[in-house]
């Protein structure tokens, strides 16, 4: 077995069924690890496909590594098509590829983040798969609420890829916490608050957290801690525009009590307004602080790092949900997990059948049980694709932990940023940053959020 490094979703069947341990009820062999459409394909000539799973992310990702080993399966499958790739780190891609859909020269094959399916759809820049999808092979094991971030109406423009999992977990040093008086994580912000005191006098940053790159604090915070506030449904009418506003008073009672803490409290960071998750995530790796919140990615970098470098504490590892604010009424178990990305393709294509053909097989090969059955069987992971029942002991004990706790004993929200338009995004997160640091009241972030969300976001 390679190395693991955990990073994303389990079996997706888990995540539906609300208990694990279960057989996903998949039909694929070992023999789905090669590539099934070799010599199907008419196409021959280029095929390009632009993505972010460098060689460098799939050292510490899992679902990386999975999309690099299969996309490789695929190209030596198909020796008559020319594969190039376009690989960028996360941060660049989505600069680039955002510049690429401007200017109408998408590659043929490239991964689209949720917030930009209502708008490059509607620009006629990608193309639809709908039948596509409904027609593969693997539809029958597709976990099909993955597919929603991608959906105009009832139309789909990407397969799920990756492996996904939550934004916003608590990675705290159990013994610290133990030394403080809790036996585990507090689960509720009055008790961190009292906990803080005690860290601060020890010189410990009693929860780091980074919010230098503006997302941070929309995809690992507030997505979570306004779903206390507002419950599931809320959300979804906003994404359906079915009624429900950013300046809502319980969107604005969850904007509140987020300001209180950041700019309040001594719970975080002085700097976490200045420093990336990267950045903050290191604050706990070296002890500087007894907690962090990120995402599942941050947890894979920390069990790499800390698996070997030091074993007592990556033997105190746990993991919380966010603690419940005081006055928050729903939800108090919950966390935010999805898939954010998913492999499309240019509409362009449409104009070149045998070339759509490939660029169709490429993308339900590198998302199917190909992908599935190898981030199981070496990370524990999966995605779109239900794969072959995983056995947990194979794997140590955070891991099994953390698999518990994502798919077992929490419940599951929505991530903002996966649906309604990065125009409303950019907005929210500028403002949140501004408003982190006192300097904008929370019912002002409401107003700009609705104002980009009524003139940015359609759902015809």
């Amino acid at each position: 077995m390679k190395k693991k490094v955990f990073g994303g979703l389990l079996l997706a069947a888990v995540l539906l069924a609300g208990c694990g341990g279960k057989d996903t009820g998949s039909t694929y062999q070992e023999s789905d690890f090669s590539a099934s459409s070799e010599g199907s394909i008419v196409y021959m000539g280029e095929l390009e496909i632009m993505h972010y799973s460098t060689s460098e992310e799939s050292e510490g990702n899992g679902g990386s590594d999975g999309f690099r080993t299969v996309l490789a399966q695929w190209a030596e499958a198909h020796p008559d098509i020319t594969l190039t790739q376009n690989i960028l780190a996360n941060a660049e891609y989505k600069t680039q590829i955002a510049t690429l859909a401007a200017a109408d020269d998408l590659p043929d094959v490239f991964f689209l983040q949720g917030m930009n399916t209502i708008d490059w759809a509607k620009q006629g820049l990608i193309y639809d798969l709908t039948e596509d999808i409904k027609s593969s092979p693997y539809a029958q094991d597709y976990n099909e609420a993955y597919f929603n971030p991608f959906m105009v109406g009832d139309k789909i423009y990407g397969y799920p890829a990756l492996t996904g999992g939550t934004c916003t977990v608590v990675i705290y040093d159990k013994a610290m916490w133990k030394e403080a008086g809790y036996d585990r994580f507090p689960s509720t912000w009055e008790e961190v608050e009292k906990a803080a005191e005690y860290f601060q006098a020890q010189g410990v940053i009693p929860v780091a957290f980074g919010n230098g790159g503006k997302w941070q604090a929309n995809s690992c915070f507030l997505s979570t801690l306004a779903n206390r506030y507002t419950g599931p449904d809320w959300f979804l009418s906003l994404v359906a525009k079915d009624g429900a506003a950013f300046t809502d008073p319980e969107f604005v009672s969850a904007l509140t009590e987020m300001q209180r803490l950041f700019h309040q409290t001594d719970i975080f960071n002085v700097d976490f307004n200045a420093v990336t998750n990267e950045d903050a995530r290191e604050y706990y790796i070296s002890g500087d602080a007894a907690a962090f919140i990120g995402g599942n990615w941050d947890e894979s970098y920390i069990w790499a790092m800390l698996k070997d470098s030091d074993p007592e504490k990556f033997d105190h590892m746990g993991f919380a949900v966010l603690p419940q604010p005081a006055d928050a009424k729903m939800a108090p178990n919950s966390q935010n997990i999805g898939l954010g990305y998913a492999v499309a393709i240019n509409a362009k294509l449409a104009d070149d059948p045998a070339k759509l053909e490939a660029a169709i097989d490429l993308a339900e090969y590198v998302t199917g049980p190909a992908f599935a059955n190898y981030v199981t069987a070496n990370y524990a992971l999966g995605g779109l694709t239900k794969a072959a029942q995983v056995d947990l002991s194979a794997f140590d004990q955070i891991t099994q932990d953390f698999y518990n706790w994502s798919y077992v004993d929490t419940e599951e929200c929505e991530i903002y940023d996966s649906y309604i338009t990065n125009a409303v995004w950019d907005v929210l997160n500028t403002d949140l940053q501004t408003m982190l640091n006192g300097d904008i009241s929370p019912e002002e972030v409401a107003a700009n959020a609705q104002a980009a969300y009524e003139a940015n976001y359609s759902k015809e």
